[in-house]
Parts: C-alpha cells; sequence; structure tokens
C-alpha cells in the first residue's frame, strides 16, 4: 500500500486481489460497506443519494454520491457531522478509482480539500487504516473487529 498526503489532498493506493466488480460492491452495499468500515448507516447508492454512517461511536460521517460508475468509479462528498469538526459534512471529496490487474485491482483513492495539514494526517492514517480493511474484506478474508471502535 502507498500513501501520500499534501497540498489538501490524501492518496492511498493499494493492489486488492479481487475483481474490480467484486471491489466496488463494498462501496455499494450497504451491508459490505459495513464490514470494512462503521457500525451502523442510511445509504442512498446513486447519484446525488445522501449517506450517513457511524464510522467510530463518536464520529458520523456524512455526504452525497455525486459520480457512481460501476465497476470503475465512485465519487462523493465526506465530512463530519459529529465527532471531528475540522472538516465539516460533505465540505470534501472522496474519489475511488478501480482499475483492474492481471491479479485483481489497484484501487485508488483521492480524499481533497482536506483544509489543514492535522487534518490531512488524520484522514491518510483513517483511509489507510480502513483500505487494509476493504482489501482483507474483498479477498475474502475476515480484517476482525475494528479496534478503532
Amino acid at each position: 500500500m502507498s500513501a501520500g498526503i499534501g497540498d489538501g489532498v490524501v492518496t492511498v493506493e493499494r493492489h486488492i486481489a479481487a475483481r474490480p466488480e467484486t471491489v466496488f460492491s463494498f462501496f455499494t452495499d450497504r451491508d459490505k460497506w459495513l464490514s470494512w468500515m462503521g457500525i451502523d448507516g442510511e445509504f442512498v447508492f446513486e447519484r446525488g443519494g445522501a449517506y450517513r454512517t457511524t464510522v467510530t461511536g463518536e464520529n458520523v460521517a456524512e455526504g452525497r454520491f455525486t459520480e457512481i460508475d460501476p465497476p470503475k468509479r465512485l465519487v462523493f462528498t465526506w465530512g463530519w457531522a459529529q465527532g471531528n469538526a475540522s472538516v465539516p459534512a460533505g465540505s470534501t471529496t472522496v474519489e475511488i478509482t478501480l482499475e483492474p490487474t492481471a491479479d485483481g485491482t489497484l484501487l485508488r483513492l483521492v480524499h481533497s480539500g482536506l483544509p489543514s495539514p492535522e487534518a490531512r494526517a488524520a484522514h491518510g492514517e483513517g483511509w489507510n487504516h480502513y483500505v487494509a480493511r476493504l482489501a482483507r474484506r474483498a479477498e475474502g478474508s475476515d480484517p476482525g473487529p475494528d479496534l478503532w471502535m
């Protein structure tokens, strides 16, 4: 897994030993989403659809899906309705691209619009943690309990 942080942007790349269709399904199915990130949530998986998810006990993320192009690309706004007040709900953008490889998928996550170095560092750490859990899940393994809960 590689990660970069700079100029309002966090980028995480990870190879996942699963087809893009499989990986994509973990972004467009409530139960699958919650199997790698979050403990509860409401999602409307369509362009313009809203979501609200409790990521950890005190941190509730909220935003809207702005682009859904299966199984290649998903874009949604992101921010915190509760918990982390430095990134308000829907104030940043997360872009997921999935590129097929000979033995799976290259996932690239770009989170842009983060307002400060502290917000970038925190979200970089968070996305690395959750993308690792997603990869284990998409590859057919149980990532175990989320120690951040």
